[in-house]
């Protein structure tokens, strides 16, 4: 774990970037691998989810794939169902989020298709939402398609998460100057439906999800973890297993750990104890008006201007050039 810590500084000084250093905050025991994934389809493990309704059930999905498939599997890994979303499109899809329809208490799915590595080749990202499935067995899904575009500029994105008590989806994009983006309250499937910054992200964020309980989020990186609550105050910085290509993040449904787990074959999914200054940590449900008045704020917030330019992205890429030489140099006198 040490070379990863010494990898990121070497980030941070030679680019001025502002990597957040993993913390290795003090929990209870250490991360434990709850199981690998065993169905060889499962090569790309991009999203994960925890049922909201059905007992030791996970589900994920691949980064891309010939067609929308998503998979059940059990506490050891093993596929139990394989799905079809029905009419839905797998173009990049990076992300997914499990919450729970408020009206009927039956658990519903979210699979976002908003990878765009060249921050601009679409025009527009989509979000598919699923009713889940009562009965854990193969079958197609209809799916109701959500599209977006950014108030300020086309993203790169692989992090979604649904807040559990207002339903409101958000999107974390992927860049060295991320953001938290917020849908509209009410999603329109007949309109695009625009994505406005309400907070900053980490550096290269790979996924997000939000506590069951509503008291906070985390925001994933290849190196480490991040909690926040809901306001965007930093909590506290979670160490994470080393994994290939950490991609995908949840929570389970005690708040009390992540999940994580990584791209690639025989993948493996952590289970990562949370710090107990993080647990239960409860923000004050605003009142009627005040909500309101929240509410109005973020649909009338003006457009960020976070974003990288074309003489940002230069910069940039002349810095890594020369991190890369030093990274390297450090590793090695570190082995």
């Amino acid at each position: 774990m040490g070379d990863v810590v010494v990898r990121v500084l070497a980030v941070a000084l030679v680019t001025g970037l502002p990597v957040a250093v993993p913390a290795y905050a003090a929990a209870d025991e250490g991360p434990e691998k709850l199981f690998t994934f065993k169905d060889p389809a499962i090569t790309e493990s991009s999203g994960l989810a925890v049922s909201p309704t059905h007992d030791g059930i996970y589900y994920t999905h691949n980064d891309s794939s010939a067609a929308p498939t998503f998979y059940a599997v059990d506490k050891n890994g093993r596929t139990k169902a394989t799905f079809q979303l029905g009419g839905a499109e797998a173009r990049d899809w990076e992300a997914m989020a499990a919450s729970k329809d408020p009206a009927t208490g039956r658990g519903v799915l979210w699979f976002a298709d908003i990878g765009d590595n060249l921050d601009g080749a679409w025009p527009d990202v989509s979000v598919y939402r699923v009713m889940e499935p009562q009965t854990i067995r193969d079958a197609t899904l209809p799916a109701t398609r959500y599209r977006f575009r950014y108030a300020d500029g086309a993203r790169n994105a692989e992090g979604i998460m649904v807040h559990p008590k207002t339903g409101r989806l958000y999107v974390v994009s992927k860049e060295f100057a991320g953001s938290v983006y917020a849908a509209p309250k009410k999603l329109r499937a007949n309109k695009t439906n625009i994505l406005r910054k309400v907070a900053s992200a980490p550096i290269m964020a790979t996924d997000a999800a939000y506590a069951p309980d509503g008291s906070s989020y985390v925001i994933r990186t290849y190196f480490s973890a991040t909690l926040y609550r809901p306001s965007g105050e930093v909590i506290s910085r979670v160490s994470m297993p080393e994994l290939k290509q950490a991609e995908s993040i949840a929570y389970t449904l005690d708040g009390k750990a992540l999940l994580t787990g990584s791209e690639g074959p025989r993948s493996p999914v952590y289970r990562v104890p949370i710090p107990q200054l993080a647990v239960g940590a409860p923000t004050p449900t605003p009142s009627p008006a005040a909500a309101k008045k929240k509410e109005d704020e973020d649909q009338t917030a003006p457009a960020s201007t976070g974003g990288l330019k074309l003489k940002d992205i230069l910069i940039w890429l002349a810095a890594a050039g020369t991190a890369v030489g030093v990274i390297t140099f450090i590793a090695r006198r570190t082995r």
